[in-house]
This record gives structure tokens, sequence and C-alpha cells, in this order.
């Protein structure tokens, strides 16, 4: 049935979170009571709403990675690298997966068509490559920085309030444009309502900026922090409306590591 037409779920808080943690990350997720098949897709245009306490969740395993090589003495730059080969564990590469494909159909397509093409293919191609190159030992880069400028448990925080932030902004095209294609998982899964992506935010914002607040950001930085992953996504919104005429999971995806990106650089700053 297309999800568009379907009578949305009822919102149930316990229910969504597990729902995004099946479907963000790899960990082992209990099924509840009466809950049915759990492999289903989940009904986006409510589930999202706990996004970001799912993404604090999943931020859990490479925020415990990085605090315990640290404390073992591993150099920070080994420590970063191996924090972010857990996220990607954890996640089973859910988001590297998306700004590869993205950056492989928007910089190697001629048309929208052949750009959706190579967007679907499993291969990755060189625009592809160079933006997980890019993207990875950027990451690796700032938290090993972020490592010497405030410390494990500032960046152990940074790392859970992005996870959660990041996969919040990370909605932005699944609820402002159509879906590119109509036959692709995020025209699956529906599109999540402005309530849906408003409360998503919301939460996933005051979780992250409790987070960095406690670690000790000054609150400037951190909105600044916030507030840069927003405009990405609107900027990233416009150029794949451009590109393939509406959004696909990949753009999410992309969009999700480049908020992250963006707050710990403006995090890192001196």
């Amino acid at each position: 049935m297309d999800p568009h037409h379907r009578t949305p779920s009822t919102f149930q808080p316990l229910g969504a979170l597990l729902q995004c943690l099946r479907f963000y990350s790899r960990l082992p997720v209990p099924v509840l009571p009466g809950e049915g098949d759990p492999h289903r897709l989940p009904d986006f245009r409510v589930v999202p709403r706990m996004i970001g306490p799912a993404g604090l969740i999943i931020g859990l395993v490479p925020a415990a990675v990085l605090v315990l090589f640290d404390r073992l003495g591993l150099a920070p730059l080994a420590t970063a690298f191996l924090t972010l080969g857990a996220s990607m564990l954890a996640t089973g590469a859910f988001h590297e997966d998306g700004i590869a494909d993205m950056a492989d159909g928007f910089g190697g397509g001629a048309t929208a068509a052949r750009r959706l093409e190579i967007m679907t293919d499993s291969r990755i191609g060189t625009f592809g490559g160079v933006a997980l190159v890019v993207s990875t030992g950027l990451r690796a880069a700032l938290l090993a920085a972020l490592l010497g400028l405030v410390g494990v448990w500032a960046t152990a925080a940074a790392i859970l309030a992005f996870n959660a932030w990041s996969r919040a902004v990370g909605l932005m095209p699944l609820a402002l444009l159509k879906p590119a294609k109509p036959d692709g998982k995020s025209a699956a899964v529906g599109e999540p309502t402005r309530q849906t992506l408003g409360i998503a935010l919301a939460l996933a914002g005051a979780i992250a900026g409790g987070l960095l607040l406690m670690a000790g950001f000054p609150v400037r930085r951190i909105a600044l922090s916030l507030f840069v992953g927003l405009a990405i996504a609107l900027i990233i919104n416009a150029w794949s409306q451009k590109m393939i005429g509406g959004q696909t999971g990949d753009v999410a995806g992309g969009i999700t590591l480049l908020a992250e990106m963006a707050g710990l650089i403006i995090l890192s700053l001196q």
C-alpha cells in the first residue's frame, strides 16, 4: 500500500525508539510484546520523533570506544579512527553509504535520471571514494583535535550530541522534498510530517545542547554548531531538488554526516 495514503501510525514513544534503532543501526534491539514484525519499514510520518534519543543510544558505542582507548593511552588520532570504526560497525556504515552515493550521483551524472541511476548502483566511483576519504579523515582529525583541546569526556559528549542532532537534521530532505524515486526507500517509509520534523529537531536539539552545555562548551559555540547543520541541510535540499528533482535516502544520509562534520568543526575552532 502507498505509505502516503495509509492512516498514520499511533505514536508510541518506546515503540518508535526501538524502530528508529533498528532502522538506523545494527544494534540488538528487543521486540516488544504485540509489536508484530520487527523488521517492517517504520512509518516515518510519526516514528522519527524519537530519532534524537535513538541517535544518543547509537552514539554510546563510539563514545565508549573513545574513552576506552584514550584511557589506555593510545594516540589521539588512532583513538579517533577506532572510534569512527566502532560507529560504522554500529550503523553498518549507513550514512557513509549515503554520502558516497550522493557524491557519485551529483558529481558524475549529466541528467537527473543518470544521477539517480548512479546513486542506485552499489559500486563506488571516484567522487564517492573521495567523499568517504575526506569525511572519515576530517572527522578523525576533528575528534583528535577535540581530545587535545577539551579532553576525553567533553569529546565523548560531542560525539553523543551530534549522533542525536545530525540524524534529526537528516530528516529535513525527507520532510521538505518529494521523493525523487517513487519506488525508493525514502518513498516507502513515508514523509515525516512537519509536526514530526519539529518534534524531532526540538528533542534532538535539547539533547545535544544539554550535553554540550554540561561538557563546558560556550553557549554561543553550541548554538552555532547546531545552527550550521540546519543551514547545510537547507543548502543540500536546494541542490538536491536541482540535481535529481527531490530527495533520496542517500541525500538524507549525506546531510547527516555533513551536519556532524560541521558541528565538530565549530566546536574545534580556537
